[in-house]
């Protein structure tokens, strides 16, 4: 058969592909921009009718097309999310719930997304993945898209495969490449992806974003968190010459760095002249620039997220927001008010790669209060889970300077991070070394 001969024969409707998932079953889904939302709307409407449940669903990083459909207050009776990586919408159903549960109705799985890959092909039994793909070519070949990731792992690890193509899906160059034999049941949709903005920075942020900069030199190869302040950061980078990206996320602010010529990608020793990611968010003119770029290379977050690999280009720079900072330099950056906030995802790969890498930085960033100036994120001891160890922690960021940790003793932490505390809370900070 040819391979448009296999499409024919494998395309159906939502709700006939769905059929194929029920109780009792391990269903990956593609996360973010590459949820599937007709599959998606499909599924919640078998939960509903068919009598479904115990489903265990496994994903990072949800985004509306779930919250409206399988992670719907509703269904929660009925469909496990096991999530390892919060957003809003697990927040939402965590702070809705009146069982006093820690997680709610949330099965929390920690794990470094570098690690989410093996997880998923070793620790799961997955009978199930759905995900989003680029059209497919006259060759029989779709993409991965924005989210190669987990997702291309599962893809092939579990026993059947729905995908639905979107021609909004950008075609992406890499190893992002599934062949339409792999593939169990096919479903179209025609719907714009999710658009994620950027935001505007704070006035805190602004003076971090400009710390930040004066440490990124030419040639330096990028690593980018999302947010405010990252975007800060890339736009006062557009000065800069062969600049190269590694990178988790692929953002628009990156983008424009590309756009601009500031980034070549020349000196890379690792994928020279292409800028490296696995997976993407932003908005329709960033999706649009992605799409058939042979300038982008797609790669499973197990390689992208490998401090090993990381660490074999020279002059690294990793980017990380952090939620708290205890005085030996401990990070917490995933659990806030007692709650889990959101994870560990990338933030100790690249960690761990940007130290190792020769004249590497790695930037743990945040603005030194919260909740309006009345918390402190400097604190004597963190309110949750580390994060990023102490032993790991290099050069620590707020918007009154920043702090160089590596070699430095618990004594000379303490009074470096307290001068880059507010004015307001250095003296308790101080008072409780004592």
């Amino acid at each position: 058969m040819t391979p448009q001969d296999l499409y024919r024969a494998k395309l159906t409707f939502a709700d006939d592909a769905v059929t194929q998932i029920g109780s009792g079953m391990n269903l990956a889904m593609g996360m973010a921009v590459a949820e599937p939302p007709a599959l998606l709307e499909a599924l919640g409407r078998r939960i509903e009718n068919a009598g479904i449940s115990d489903l265990r669903l496994w994903y990072f990083h949800s985004l509306e097309a779930a919250g409206k459909s399988v992670l719907r207050k509703e269904l929660l009776d009925r469909v496990r999310p096991h999530c390892m990586f919060l957003s809003h919408i697990e927040r939402a159903l965590i702070k809705g719930d009146t069982s006093g549960a820690t997680y709610g109705p949330i099965e929390f799985v920690p794990v470094a997304f570098s690690g989410s890959p093996q997880l998923l092909s070793e620790r799961v039994d997955l009978d199930a993945c759905i995900t989003t793909v680029s059209p497919m070519d006259r060759h029989g070949w779709f993409t991965f898209g924005t989210s190669n990731d987990y997702t291309s792992t599962a893809a092939r690890r579990a026993r059947r495969l729905i995908v639905e193509v979107n021609p909004a899906m950008p075609r992406v160059f890499g190893d992002s490449l599934l062949h339409v034999s792999e593939v169990d049941a096919i479903v179209e949709s025609h719907r714009p992806l999710p658009e994620i903005p950027c935001g505007t920075p704070s006035p805190e942020e602004q003076a971090i974003a400009r710390i930040i900069a004066d440490m990124i030199g030419d040639r330096a190869c990028l690593q980018m968190g999302i947010g405010t302040l990252p975007a800060a950061v890339c736009s006062l980078l557009e000065d800069r010459k062969d600049l190269g990206i590694h990178t988790e996320l692929m953002t628009p602010p990156l983008a424009q760095l590309i756009q601009c010529g500031a980034v070549t990608n020349m000196a890379k020793a690792t994928y020279r002249g292409r800028s490296v990611f696995t997976f993407a968010m932003g908005d329709a003119p960033f999706y649009d620039f992605i799409d058939d770029n042979p300038a982008f290379h797609s790669l499973p977050v197990n390689i992208v997220n490998d401090p090993r690999h990381i660490a074999k280009n020279d002059n690294v720079v990793s980017v990380n927001g952090t939620l708290q900072v205890d005085l030996g330099g401990a990070c917490n950056s995933e659990h806030l008010l007692g709650r889990q906030y959101s994870g560990s995802g990338g933030q100790l790969d690249f960690v761990r790669g940007a130290t190792a890498s020769k004249g590497g930085k790695s930037i743990i960033a945040c603005q030194s209060t919260a909740l309006g100036g009345t918390v402190s994120r400097i604190v004597p001891v963190l309110d949750g889970p580390v994060t990023t160890p102490r032993n790991d922690t290099h050069i620590v960021v707020t918007e009154y300077g920043w702090a160089d940790l590596k070699g430095q003793s618990m004594h000379q932490r303490a009074d470096a991070l307290i001068g880059l505390a507010h004015p307001g809370f250095r003296d308790e900070l101080a008072n409780s070394l004592r």
